[in-house]
């Protein structure tokens, strides 16, 4: 080959792989568009990407979740154990829930669907998506197995030759709260695999492609190339740190040692926590997926998520901890924990590298699951049934050289749901929702703020809540002399501010609302460096007091 042809074959290669990009993004955008959830179509909480034939991960959608994705990088493996690709036939769906061989918890559904071109398959696409109601005790961590937490799938066929499985959705349909949009949130997971596979095929008819097999390579051999040539600007050694958790029975600490060898990282989790009795509990697949996307983001953010970079990061998780939870733990809340573990890992490196990791945030998502009606109240109901979950976030921590995020989520990536998507499927009604001042740790840069939200159900009738919040008894941490954020705060508006549990089904008697103070992220550096014009700034905005930008940041 001349090297004219191979400077060609390159510049074709890259083009595929922008184009391989272009379809698995138009297989997440037709999840948004068609989904009923509004936890998929508001939030975002969801996962598409290609795979090969052997369920190694090509591309992912830029729309996504780690946890999601990076889970869902490892269970197309289990469909192929069960059903082989020469099996497969045009048409064919294949889903589960399953939290060992998918993303966690019952909660998120995995559909895996073959592409065929000219009759042969030639590759897998697969989706993630968080549903609002799998049936059991509902999205909460006071199950004591997974069998209380909900409607548990195996992998089996939803969709067999383009021919529904009636005897499926019939189970489906009278096992959850929600049966519309469960049911609905299936055929979409489905259609959107579908877009996926059409728009591949068109793809390989363009560029006269028999096989993905050496575009996969590519895809592989440069990541790899890639991810290596950052773990090798990385000083040696190992680095260790903790992290705490507020817990269920009682507070949980999650301890690592990450070692960083020439061509590796491997992270040694000895010393973490015990298992819970309760729901907090989290699958080995979810601890791999939000370790290597806390190591990833720092060591090698531009090279692209796939098989092959995430292959150099390795976890050793013991069996017995609370990441290592094994069958039939429950895990329903898994995120609870599992989102500390970017702080964890950002710990560790800030050691090696110190001016490429964020201060600790607010991390897990503070997502409130309500419920109401006859299922909460009985007889004496005021307002319809409901079930509906509402997507939101405390502030990210403070970066290097930018102030953290306010209300965003980090890790996990989603959207925050606009309240007025949520009223407008549920008889509730956010009375408040801002952000909340001082709740940002102090530092030359400060964390991001945190959020004031205030719920009510119409007309202040009873409802109830399946608190599944954190960084309440142990706030986001700063670095380098920055300050803590605020800590949250769950209760309720009454004159005597009610505290609540953080975690666990609780009932909002009528006439009262729930009260959600969300934390701020941890500051970085000292607060006396910053500059005076942006303390200044912020107590314009009415979102730092006078008192605290003279006592803390020394401005008047």
């Amino acid at each position: 080959m001349s090297k004219e042809t191979g400077a060609l074959a390159q510049i074709q290669r890259q083009i595929q792989w922008n184009r391989l990009i272009a379809v698995v993004e138009e297989q997440a955008q037709t999840m948004i568009r068609t989904a009923f959830s509004t936890t998929v179509r508001e939030a975002g909480d969801l996962s598409a990407g290609i795979f090969d034939l052997e369920g190694r991960m090509l591309a992912q959608a830029v729309t996504g979740t780690p946890g999601h994705v990076n889970s869902m990088a490892e269970s197309v493996a289990h469909f192929l154990a069960k059903f082989p690709a020469d099996t497969m036939q045009p048409g064919d769906h294949y889903i589960t829930n399953d939290p060992w061989l998918a993303t966690g918890h019952l909660h998120d559904l995995t559909v895996v669907t073959p592409a065929f071109r000219r009759g042969r398959i030639v590759g897998l696409f697969a989706n993630t998506a968080h549903i609002i109601d799998i049936g059991g005790l509902g999205m909460g961590p006071e199950g004591r197995s997974v069998f209380e937490e909900g409607l548990y799938i195996p992998i089996v066929k939803c969709f067999d030759r383009n021919v529904p499985n009636e005897t499926f959705f019939d189970f489906i349909r009278v096992g959850s709260r929600t049966p519309v949009e469960l049911e609905g949130d299936i055929y979409s997971l489905c259609a959107c695999n579908d877009a996926g596979a059409k728009r591949l095929v068109e793809m390989m008819d363009e560029f006269a492609m028999e096989t993905l097999d050496d575009l996969a390579h590519y895809i592989f051999e440069a990541s790899t190339r890639a991810t290596l040539a950052e773990i090798a600007k990385l000083p040696r050694g190992t680095f260790s740190g903790q992290i705490r958790s507020d817990g269920y029975e009682a507070p949980v600490t999650l301890k690592a040692a990450m070692t960083i060898h020439d061509d590796r990282i491997v992270v040694d989790y000895a010393g973490t926590s015990g298992l819970s009795s309760r729901g907090i509990n989290v699958p080995p697949a979810y601890c791999r997926a939000y370790s290597c996307f806390g190591i990833k983001v720092v060591v090698a953010p531009e090279v692209p998520n796939n098989w092959a970079s995430l292959a150099p990061f390795q976890m050793d998780i013991p069996e017995g901890c609370i990441l290592n939870a094994p069958r039939p733990y429950p895990v329903s809340v898994r995120h609870v924990v599992g989102q500390l573990l970017p702080d964890l890992m950002m710990g560790c490196l800030h050691q090696a590298v110190p001016g490429r990791v964020n201060a600790e945030g607010s991390s897990a998502l503070w997502n409130p699951p309500l419920r109401g009606g006859s299922q909460v109240s009985g007889q004496a109901a005021e307002t319809e049934d409901f079930e509906i979950i509402t997507f939101n976030s405390g502030g990210t921590g403070a970066r290097p050289g930018k102030d953290g995020l306010d209300g965003t989520a980090f890790p996990s990536g989603v959207r925050t749901m606009p309240v007025e998507a949520t009223e407008n499927v549920a008889p509730v009604i956010f009375w408040q929702k801002q952000l909340r001042p001082d709740s940002a740790g102090a530092g030359r840069t400060r964390g991001g703020f945190g959020q004031v939200m205030e719920i009510g159900a119409k007309g202040d009738a009873e409802f109830a809540v399946n608190a599944i919040f954190d960084r309440v008894a142990n706030p986001p941490k700063g670095r380098d002399g920055g300050g803590e954020g605020a800590a949250g705060w769950v209760g309720m508006n009454d004159a005597n501010g009610t505290v609540l549990r953080t975690k666990g089904f609780q009932i909002i008697p009528k006439g009262r609302r729930l009260l959600l103070k969300l934390p701020g992220g941890g500051g970085m550096g000292d607060p006396k460096d910053r500059d005076p014009a942006l303390v200044q700034r912020d107590v314009e905005d009415g979102l730092v007091s006078a008192e605290a930008a003279r006592t803390i940041y020394g401005v008047k």
